[in-house]
This record gives C-alpha cells, sequence and structure tokens, in this order.
C-alpha cells in the first residue's frame, strides 16, 4: 500500500514570528518534509516576518539549524534542504506599526499564489496584523489567515477577537488550528465510527456506559511557566484539545465530510452540555520532589491558585447519550506521557457465564499518543482444560506495526494542516461559534473558583492525579484506566 502524496497549488506563506519557538520548532520543520514528499511546488515561498533586524541569508541559516535540529539525522536530504532554501526569504517588520508592510508587500507573488499569513504571535496582535494586512493591500479575497491557540482567555475575549479579525476577513478566510485534530488517529476516530457498520449502531448510550479521554503529560510547566500561571490547564487544555476530542467523538454523523457539515456537528455537541456540577471537577497542582521542583517552583508564584491537573464528569443532553457520562482528564507531571479516548461498552445483558463474567467488559481504545493507533478488548476463554474461564485479549492495530513502512511516512499534525490551509480546507480548523460556545460552557466552572477561593489539591510527581480525581469517578462504581506509555 503506497501513500499518496497530492501536491498543493503555488502559494505564498507568511509566518508571522517567524524567529519564534513555534516557528523553530513546528512550522519550519513540518514545510521541509512536506517539500521532500514532493508536496511543495517549486514557486512556493516562505517568508518569515519579525522585529529581528536579519536578512533573507541569516533566515535561511536559522531555517537550516532549525530544521537541523527538530529533524534529526539529514544527511541523506542535504540536497533537499539547498532547494527548499532557496525557496525561503525574510522581512524585518513591525506588526503594531507600519515598518516592513511595503517590503513584504513587494515579496509576495502574483494572483496565481495562494496567500497565507501565519499569525504565530501572540493573541495581542492578532488585531494589528489584520489591520495591517488590510490596510496595505495585502489582505486579498482568496487570501488566509492561520490563528493560533489561545484563542482568548474567556468568552468576552474570544468575541471580541473573533469581531476584530471580522472586520477585514470572512470566516471562510480564518483557520483556527488546534494541532490535536490534525493527529493521524483523531482523525482514523471519524472513519471508525462513520465507515464501519461495526460501531456507529453501537455508539450510544444503550450500549455505552462511559467514556473516558485522558491527555496527560509527565513533564511539568518548564520554560512556559509565565504564559501556563495564566491559564491553566482549564483553559490551555481542556476548553480547547479535549474538547474537540470530545466533539468528535460525540457527535452526529455529518450529512457528508465538508467542513461546514462535520463544524454543525461539533457545535452541537458542546451547545448540548450540561453545566458541570461543582462536585464534579477536581483540579489539582503538582508537588515538588526531592529532584524536581513543584508547579509553584517552576512559575516562581508562592501564592498561586492556577491548576495544573483538571478531571471532570461531563454530561451531554441529547437523546444518543442520555445517561452516559464522559470522564475527561489533563494534567501535567502524571506517571507517563499518554493521551488516549475509551469507549466503555456495557456488560452483556445477561451471562451465561456466572458471576466471573462481570469482571469483563469491551473497550474500544483510541490511543493518541505516544503509540497511535486503535486497540479493541475482547473477551475469549482461556486456552487450556479446567472449564470456562475468562480472559481479556487485545485486537491492536499500532500503526507502525500494521502499516510497516507506510507508517513512518503519515504527516504530523502541523504538516496535516499546513496543507489544509493551501487547500483551502476548514475541515479540521475550529469555527468562530464553536470557540465561543466552548468558552460559555468552560467559563462557568473558572468563575465557581474563582468565587469559592478554593486551592487545588496536591499531588504527586509521578501520579495520577489528586485523590479526590480517583473519588470522582469510583462514587459512580467505575475506575479511571491506567495512564501508562
Amino acid at each position: 500500500m503506497v501513500s499518496r502524496v497530492i501536491p498543493v497549488q503555488p502559494f505564498d506563506l507568511v509566518i508571522f514570528g517567524g524567529t519564534g519557538d513555534l516557528a523553530r520548532r513546528k512550522i519550519l520543520p513540518a514545510l521541509f518534509r512536506r517539500f521532500c514528499a514532493g508536496q511543495m511546488a517549486e514557486d512556493a515561498r516562505v517568508i518569515g516576518a519579525a522585529r529581528g533586524d536579519m536578512n533573507a541569508a541569516g533566515y535561511r541559516g536559522f531555517a537550516r539549524d532549525a530544521i537541523t535540529e527538530f529533524d534529526g539525522d539529514i544527511t541523506m536530504m542535504e540536497a533537499h534542504l539547498a532547494r527548499f532554501l532557496e525557496q525561503v526569504d525574510y522581512v524585518t517588520l513591525d506588526a503594531a506599526g507600519d515598518v516592513g508592510w511595503p517590503e513584504l508587500a513587494a515579496k509576495l507573488t502574483g494572483a496565481d499564489h495562494t496567500r497565507a499569513f501565519y499569525f504565530s504571535v501572540g493573541p495581542a496582535l492578532f488585531g494589528p496584523l489584520a489591520t495591517r494586512l488590510y490596510d496595505h493591500g495585502l489582505a486579498s479575497p482568496g487570501c488566509r489567515i492561520v490563528v493560533e491557540k489561545p484563542f482568548g482567555r474567556d468568552l468576552a475575549s474570544a468575541r471580541k477577537l473573533n469581531a476584530v479579525l471580522a472586520e477585514h476577513f470572512d470566516e471562510t478566510q480564518i483557520y483556527r488550528i488546534d494541532h490535536y485534530l490534525g493527529k493521524e488517529t483523531v482523525q482514523n476516530l471519524m472513519a471508525i465510527r462513520f465507515a464501519n457498520t461495526l460501531f456507529e449502531p453501537l455508539w450510544n448510550s444503550q450500549y455505552v456506559d462511559h467514556m473516558q479521554i485522558t491527555v496527560a503529560e509527565s513533564g511539568g510547566v518548564g520554560t512556559r511557566g509565565g504564559y501556563y500561571d495564566k491559564s491553566g490547564a482549564m483553559r490551555d487544555m481542556m476548553q480547547n484539545h479535549i474538547m474537540q476530542l470530545l466533539c468528535l467523538t460525540a457527535m452526529e454523523p455529518p450529512a457528508k465530510y465538508d467542513p461546514d457539515s462535520v463544524r454543525d456537528e461539533k457545535l452541537k455537541v458542546i451547545r448540548a452540555l450540561d453545566p458541570v456540577e461543582p462536585g464534579d471537577v477536581v483540579r489539582g497542582q503538582y508537588e515538588s520532589t526531592d529532584t524536581l521542583p513543584g508547579y509553584r517552583n517552576e512559575v516562581e508564584n508562592r501564592d498561586t491558585t492556577t491548576e495544573s491537573f483538571v478531571a471532570l464528569k461531563a454530561r451531554i443532553g441529547n437523546w444518543r447519550w442520555a445517561g452516559t457520562p464522559f470522564y475527561l482528564r489533563t494534567g501535567k507531571r502524571l506517571r507517563a506521557r499518554a493521551s488516549e479516548i475509551a469507549v466503555v461498552f456495557k456488560d452483556a445483558p445477561h451471562s451465561i457465564f456466572g458471576a466471573d463474567a462481570g469482571r469483563h467488559r469491551n473497550i474500544l481504545t483510541i490511543r493518541l499518543q505516544p503509540n497511535e493507533g486503535i486497540e479493541m478488548g475482547v473477551t475469549i476463554k482461556e486456552p487450556g482444560p479446567g472449564g470456562m474461564r475468562l480472559v481479556d485479549v487485545p485486537l491492536d492495530m499500532t500503526f507502525s506495526e500494521a502499516l510497516g513502512p507506510q507508517s513512518e511516512d503519515i504527516p504530523d499534525a502541523y504538516e496535516r494542516l499546513i496543507m489544509d490551509v493551501i487547500r483551502g480546507d476548514q475541515t479540521l480548523f475550529m469555527r468562530g461559534d464553536e470557540v465561543e460556545a466552548a468558552w460559555a460552557w468552560t467559563d462557568p466552572i473558572i468563575e465557581g473558583w474563582e468565587a469559592a477561593g478554593t486551592q487545588p489539591e496536591l499531588y504527586s510527581t509521578g501520579s495520577s492525579g489528586p485523590d479526590d480525581a480517583l473519588a470522582l469517578i469510583h462514587r459512580d462504581g467505575r475506575r479511571w484506566r491506567e495512564i501508562k506509555p
């Protein structure tokens, strides 16, 4: 089975914040990998734009260093790299002023090139960039802008950002990027549900006991402490990444696989979410150990009440999911780096095998990281004499094993999403009303914490999180799945 690479049309991609960490770690290496795959046209242009005083040669050196650092050994691709760098340029530019904008306009090619602008900057610069693109005649009707999270920090700020962008760009031109939606397994979730008659008839409250969505990280906040302490796990992960996973897991089948049909169904899920009761949400903060600093040490704020862990029980008030809880959790400094969606099916309505059968249950697990794949747990008879002894075994499709060498060619999330921008495909990007609906559900939870003035519960590094998070699910007679790599 050979992976097909479909070239995209010629484009000019301007990376505002072109010397920043995201450009260095993700955007430039992703573009280079797509170039090596033959997906970028020979006359495509990548233009870095930042305040730093640098010429084109200097930026090509910056790009070379970034690609070398984050793509490993590129000895076999040196010829590709030299050709790729010929398509890279740079302009010194002030996002909030007028310096550099005429020079940027001069570097852009004609109408036959798709024009895209990547806002790899803080949200405070989204408005100034949008305004100057328009004022300098660069916001052509067919151009696109890519907006990184955080998209607001509450409903009011999200609405304000949406309004600012809407002054100069149509919704069809705005690509709000969430890299989780670019993961291969996340997209496979839709294929599993809607391309197989095996699962969709069972994908409802009649057969599903509950669902668990876990995004666990083994590292702490590190150098992101300043940003993270102003957001916390609820704003940084739950409101966007996990919300998107919840939507794809719970949504109704769209009429067809196109951007608005998919996003319409996701929006319905968010709007159907019941308010979260105070007793159904737990937040925590990791402690120091003999070798590792605690959260408060890393953010250099001894009085902070910002959470590094959140677990909650969500309920969706519609016919498909009435009575089926969704347990969501995310946190830092946990036992392992692991992200998964687990669909836990109900017990058989009647067991002919006695009490032993009640300890076995079918679980469909979609692993997002670190080893992307899908696993279905089924119950079988344990081999050998001695009666009917039941045992659970996995039907495992780890992509690296099932697809062989082809799995090595699976693009990472940024590769896929950037190419989708160039194609004009918004399916994997958030729409403005979707973002606002997510904040409308999240805000009351955060406001409740602030009004109560409570402290996050401390938890040990390398654990599964606070004890209260275990009690959250145990009191319902259920258990969290083990966090393991």
